[in-house]
């Protein structure tokens, strides 16, 4: 099992090299196009992606640490590892997406006298389906390993696709006597920056102070209690260790029966937890009731 889901997380390692290469090449074509010609909309779009490269590069630095086993001061692993480097780069997003959003006020306030060459549009266009394949490869393959953080990923890169398709639609506007549709196209950009590094921190600010879905604590009681031998539920906790998910449990039996067939009932709650929800370990604790 273990190994397993060590080899997920190598597989995961090609979604962040694929996001990687696929935004240092966007990046730096959008902010030369950008610059040449003078499109605001499209160099803010192209700093978004350059924090694309960080963050993409924190989950590929999270997912070869989460890689490490277990050692003498880590002894559950390396798991979280991931979700480190993910609050890493989400307050680097912020600071950018602060930015950008300077800047673009700016150029609104002081007023654009001509609109952007039309070159600036179909670079966006072509970013943007450059990164929606991005996504669809790196959605198929989170889904395959289950792995959250590829799926974050590939958000990311649908979020970015979208971001380009407006980045265009500014771009393509101004050119109809509307050049201050640019700017403030920009100033679009730079607050979905902002929401996006947000959205990063809550999520993995969310794991790493053990939050969890209050609804599959509900399905995971449902199936316990349902196990023959099982009286009642004292406790249940649950927390995930990067894409791994570690469940307490204390349960109430017949207080006549034996040690060990407490022992088996406990046996099976676990065994029905991991095979029935993917869980990466189960600690069953037996009460009388």
């Amino acid at each position: 099992m273990n190994e397993q889901r060590y080899s997920n997380l190598k597989q995961g390692e090609r979604g962040a090299i694929i996001s990687i290469a696929a935004y240092i090449l966007l990046s730096a074509l959008k902010l030369f196009v950008g610059y040449i010609s003078g499109s605001e909309a499209l160099k803010a779009d192209g700093l978004n992606n350059t924090t694309d490269i960080l963050a993409s590069v924190s989950v590929l630095i999270g997912l070869r640490l989460s890689q490490k086993p277990a050692d003498e001061d880590h002894l559950y692993g390396h798991w979280k590892s991931e979700m480190v480097a993910s609050m890493v780069a989400s307050f680097i997003m912020i600071l950018v997406g602060v930015e950008v959003l300077i800047s673009a006020f700016t150029s609104v306030f002081e007023g654009t006298r001509e609109a952007p060459d039309l070159i600036a549009a179909w670079t966006g266009l072509f970013s943007a389906l450059v990164m929606y394949t991005v996504y669809r490869y790196n959605r198929n393959l989170a889904r395959k390993i289950k792995s959250h953080s590829v799926m974050a990923a590939a958000k990311d890169n649908l979020s970015d696709s979208w971001v380009s398709i407006g980045t265009a639609v500014g771009i393509i506007g101004s050119q109809f006597g509307l050049p201050w549709l640019d700017p403030v196209t920009a100033v679009i950009v730079g607050g979905l920056i902002l929401k996006t590094g947000w959205d990063i921190f809550r999520e993995a600010s969310h794991q790493l102070t053990d939050g969890f879905d209050v609804d599959l604590i509900k399905e995971y009681k449902q199936t316990i209690c349902n196990i023959p031998g099982v009286k009642g539920i004292n406790d249940l906790k649950a927390r995930n260790y990067g894409n791994n998910i570690v469940v307490d449990c204390v349960i109430t039996v017949n207080p006549s029966i034996d040690i060990s067939t407490a022992h088996d009932i406990s046996t099976r709650v676990e065994q029905k937890l991991m095979e029935d929800f993917d869980i990466y370990d189960v600690h069953v604790h037996v009460e009388p009731d």
